[in-house]
């Protein structure tokens, strides 16, 4: 891909404002696209230099409905979904209760659902949709099977899609990182502290050593993977899940 072929494309990202949804805002900024970034802090979406904020809670239907109408108003169709908004909070069944059960549902799947159902229309002849998954959506995670639940569900959503629309030019596709260097493994790690006692060094350690390459992965690895699959090489993936995990499998 080469600076401006994105050009006269409308993205948007949810959750745009910190970690991999800024990265790839700010990766598709780069490439020429006009950028919508929306969450429901405005403070952090303003600091995405060149993208359009609208605060934007992808849990609320009316407020989905009225962002996405905003983001159109402003820049046009919407050819480019990245469904990104997420939370991440571990517990065992037993210890999961209703209030958590929704709240992550609510976020992770029925919030991607809610945007890519909003942006289809605008996708014509062509588009991408992209959801940012998990490793997690491919695999069982010890002590999180509502998040696990979660993120399968998002890859179903995205199979299904990519289904429906066969041969339309419309791609739909997951990426599942393995843990990525964001504030997510920050308070996963200071929740470990608080409940075994452990030092920080060895709390971070438990995350990193869950990637089989021993690092944390960057969140430009994974913008890089959601430009390619903008791009005209990769008009014929779709339905897939691409995996950033440093060899998992």
């Amino acid at each position: 891909m080469t600076l401006g072929d994105l050009k006269g494309r409308h993205a948007l990202v949810t959750g745009g404002g910190t970690g991999i949804g800024r990265a790839i805002a700010e990766a598709l900024l780069a490439r020429g696209a006009d950028v919508t970034v929306t969450g429901r802090r405005l403070d952090a979406l303003r600091d995405v230099a060149g993208a359009n904020p609208i605060a934007m809670d992808v849990t609320d239907p009316a407020s989905v409905t009225d962002g996405i109408a905003a983001a159109r108003a402003a820049h046009g169709p919407i050819q480019i979904c990245i469904a990104n908004a997420g939370i991440a909070e571990g517990a065992s069944l037993p210890k999961t209760d209703e209030a958590m059960w929704r709240r992550i549902m609510a976020t992770n799947l029925d919030g991607s659902y809610r945007v890519i159902r909003a942006c289809l229309p605008d996708m014509a002849d062509w588009g991408r949709v992209i959801a940012v998954s998990s490793i997690a959506g491919l695999k069982g995670l010890k002590g999180a099977p509502a998040y696990t639940a979660s993120k399968h569900g998002m890859i179903g959503l995205i199979r299904g899609l990519a289904a429906d629309h066969l041969g339309r030019g419309v791609t739909f596709n997951a990426l599942c990182p393995g843990y990525v260097d964001t504030a997510i493994v920050t308070d996963n790690t200071t929740r470990i502290m608080d409940k075994t006692g452990m030092s920080e060094a060895d709390a971070r350690d438990i995350m990193v050593t869950q990637n089989p390459h021993r690092r944390l992965i960057e969140v430009d690895e994974v913008a890089e993977a959601a430009l390619w699959l903008c791009s005209h090489g990769a008009r014929s993936v779709n339905g897939q899940t691409i995996q950033i995990a440093g060899g998992e499998y």
